[in-house]
């Protein structure tokens, strides 16, 4: 089925998909989160022929509510529910991303290449679980949030 093909009906209820923003040093890795999706929002009407208009929140007012069908995906029941991000938890920007944040720091790996060492950290982000972990070059998370390294819990032998 082409995306051309999928249509929704007015009154359907859909998921709106988020970005999360965390820069440019993911190295190809964009895709190891899962994606994230924000609702269920109500369809108001179609909008051409790939484009809805939703029922937006009060809080979401700063947003153009027409979307392309690419951002939405049917809401589906419990068993076969998507991962969701509650929107009472994120700042979400007209661009429809919101920032990640790391959390914490669960554990550091040296990858050798042949001519060099790259240190990396596995990074737990929030609104993602521990099967969403992530290794991140140290340089750039150091860089970036030095308060991860700051307890000294975790790298004692930096």
């Amino acid at each position: 089925m082409y995306r051309d093909d999928l249509t929704y009906d007015e009154g359907a209820l859909v998921y709106l998909k988020v970005s999360p923003r965390k820069g440019h040093y993911r190295f190809g890795l964009k895709g190891k989160l899962a994606p994230r999706f924000i609702g269920p929002f109500k369809i108001k009407k179609r909008v051409g022929n790939v484009a809805y208009e939703l029922e937006l929140p009060p809080q979401m007012s700063g947003i153009h509510p027409v979307f392309h069908i690419s951002m939405l995906r049917l809401a589906k029941s419990k068993a076969g529910e998507r991962p969701t991000v509650d929107l009472s938890q994120i700042d979400l920007s007209e661009d429809i991303s919101y920032e990640e944040q790391p959390v914490q720091i669960i554990d550091r790996r040296v990858q050798q290449l042949r001519n060099k060492s790259i240190p990396k950290v596995l990074v737990k982000w929030q609104f993602h679980g521990d099967s969403e972990l992530t290794w991140e070059r140290e340089d750039y998370m150091r860089e970036r949030f030095p308060y991860l390294f700051e307890s000294g819990t975790f790298f004692k032998f930096v």
